[in-house]
């Protein structure tokens, strides 16, 4: 029998039941078919021989009878040879059934770890391919569940659930064929104490239900109290609220301890009760096969052989009733990766695109109007006309649109109206591929894999050589700490990289953008993890970079924008204000004040 916890655990239901096992059967397992059909011949036929076992070892204890009462008689005895011939015929089956046992378990596991390969490969697939906006919707625990609970879900319960299936109903069958073809009456006792053990158990399960949910619930609070408890352990301690703790977890335990005894005691009767139920009915089995013995009708073996079949016929029906919540919630975890699978797609090609090779670098920004959601608009009318090799600063408050800006030049999301244009064609007529490739992006977030720190810099250009490598290493003022650790270019970046600090991060990931050599830089907050000396140390780099080069910062720390060739205050999602750094401050506008403010902190910050 399944735990307390497997029973009264709550088993998540698919929302689509018939449609998601159509699709599982018709697009993905039909694939499969001539070993899904070798798995059920194999299963059916393991069972068979499995089952007429019984029957076999009866016909033994009948010889075995029959010689010792034989014996007594005085007209022969044991026939030794007819025994050993029935106990190895015996073993043939079993040996048999062990091996059609092993075939279909094999198959099956080979179907079902493919079904995963491929799952799993259409998933990171379609990863790639669906838009931002997706991602808007989701957290990344959402999409980490499909692709790794959900997936060994299915996985797991397919591989255990189709041959259990197969195996518990011909076991059932096979066992009833047998039990009718021994006694009929027989079976009809073994039926009638089916109802009378389902009843019985579902009016326990009724009542423990009640107190196992107050379990889990109590639980919940003794969990959580001791977290709270334990991680503001100082506070506590200084507001000497040690008593008053103990007597509240005292409280929560109490009530766990008693809907936890109630509920395990309760739950614990049904093997006990089960196992007396069937022990009745073997003693009925047995005097109504002990009265058809005397009578001639049947043989002391059969009964025996009976007695085995009614134990063994609980077994299956205790299975299907396990396999059916496998199976919903391998139903459930199968829906959720079809339509995960049928999200909509980031159109990636359109028909002839157009070149980006001779493209220079000159960004329209007109009329346009954009929402993450449509029914919210957050940019309302942007109009910006930028020149090659000009330096554009974006500033402006927390939530002005100014990374968005960004994200619409590199078509990660598509205008709600307007356009931007690049040297006068239209972004939206590219390959976004190509488009992305004229960009390169320095973000707040340093993002570094797992490999060495030269593969982390040849991210952007894989080809790049070594001395290419070392080059870009130098302009971003990496090179000299690089040649401080171990193993130098080819040290392992991971978790446990405690000796590299995030400004140092930062600055690899400037070197990937540096290798890159691209035509427009896009720095949103780039500096923001580097210390002030640091700051320092490659601003000249990053100006020698943009030089040529149309480039875009982002930027809260106004002092680091002053060069800029023009700066474009934005709040509400339009542009209130353009111009240089001087001409700006001499307004005394919005500019001025986000600009004075900052510098106010910081003498604030000195006094």
């Amino acid at each position: 029998m399944p735990g307390p916890r497997r029973r009264n655990a709550k088993i998540e239901k698919a929302k689509n039941v018939k449609g998601t096992t159509k699709k599982l059967i018709t697009e993905y397992l039909a694939k499969y078919k001539i070993p899904l059909i070798i798995v059920i011949i194999f299963a059916i036929g393991s069972t068979i021989f499995n089952v007429v076992g019984p029957k076999i070892l009866g016909n033994a204890t009948t010889e075995i009878f029959n010689g010792i009462v034989g014996k007594i008689q005085g007209n022969g005895g044991i026939n030794f040879e007819k025994i050993a011939s029935i106990l190895l015929t015996l073993l043939s089956l079993y040996i048999i059934s062990a091996l059609f046992s092993f075939v279909q378990g094999f198959t099956m596991t080979k179907v079902a770890q493919k079904l995963t390969y491929k799952l799993r490969n259409d998933l990171v697939q379609k990863i790639n391919k669906l838009p931002m906006n997706y991602f808007d919707k989701k957290t990344n625990g959402e999409v980490l569940s499909v692709i790794t609970n959900d997936i060994d879900t299915l996985s797991m319960n397919l591989n255990q659930s189709i041959t259990q299936i197969i195996t518990s109903i011909c076991t059932i069958i096979g066992i009833l064929i047998m039990m009718l073809s021994i006694s009929v009456q027989m079976t009809l006792i073994s039926l009638f104490i089916l109802p009378i053990t389902g009843f019985m158990i579902k009016q326990i399960v009724k009542k423990s239900q009640r107190f196992f949910k107050r379990q889990q619930e109590y639980l919940g609070h003794v969990n959580g109290q001791v977290e709270e408890i334990y991680s503001a352990h100082n506070i506590v301690k200084a507001f000497n609220g040690e008593e008053k703790a103990i007597n509240e977890f005292e409280k929560a335990n109490g009530e766990l301890y008693k809907s936890a005894w109630k509920s395990q005691f309760l739950s614990g009767l049904i093997h006990p009760i089960m196992n007396f139920i069937g022990n009745v009915g073997y003693v009925l089995v047995a005097i109504i096969g002990g009265y058809l013995a005397v009578n001639g009708k049947i043989t002391v073996g059969n009964i025996q052989s009976f007695i085995q079949y009614n134990r063994q016929f609980n077994q299956p029906i205790n299975q299907i009733a396990q396999v059916s919540g496998m199976l919903q919630s391998m139903i459930a975890a199968a829906e959720r990766v079809f339509e995960f699978l049928d999200e909509e797609e980031e159109i990636k090609q359109i028909d002839n695109p157009k070149s980006t090779s001779n493209l220079n670098g000159n960004i329209t920004f007109n009329h346009v109007q954009f929402g993450y959601n449509p029914e919210k608009i957050i940019i309302n009318d942007f109009n910006a006309k930028i020149k090659e090799g000009q330096k554009i600063a974006i500033v402006g408050p927390t939530g002005a649109g100014k990374t968005t800006i960004v994200k619409l030049l590199m078509r990660f999301y598509d205008v709600n109206k307007g356009e931007i244009l690049i040297d006068g064609q239209n972004i939206k007529d590219f390959a976004r591929g190509d488009l992305r490739k004229m960009f390169g992006m320095v973000l707040q977030d340093t993002w570094l894999f797992g490999g060495t720190i030269k593969e982390n810099i040849k991210y952007s250009k894989e080809d790049a050589k070594d001395n290419e490598v070392i080059e870009a290493a130098k302009a971003a003022h990496v090179h000299h700490f690089i040649k401080t650790l171990p193993n130098g270019y080819d040290m392992v970046i991971n978790e446990e990289s405690n000796n590299i600090s995030q400004g140092q991060k930062q600055l690899l990931t400037i070197a990937r953008v540096i290798l890159a050599n691209p035509k427009i830089l896009i720095l949103d907050e780039a500096t923001s993890s580097i210390d002030t000396r640091t700051e320092l140390q490659i601003q000249d780099a990053m100006d020698n970079l943009m030089k040529g080069r149309t480039s875009f910062i982002i930027a809260h720390r106004l002092s680091t924008i002053k060069n800029a060739d023009l700066i474009l205050v934005m709040n509400n999602g339009d542009i209130i204000e353009q111009g240089t750094h001087e001409e700006l401050l001499e307004k005394d506008g919005f500019y001025a004040g986000l600009y004075n403010s900052q510098f106010e902190d910081c003498n604030d910050e000195i006094e």
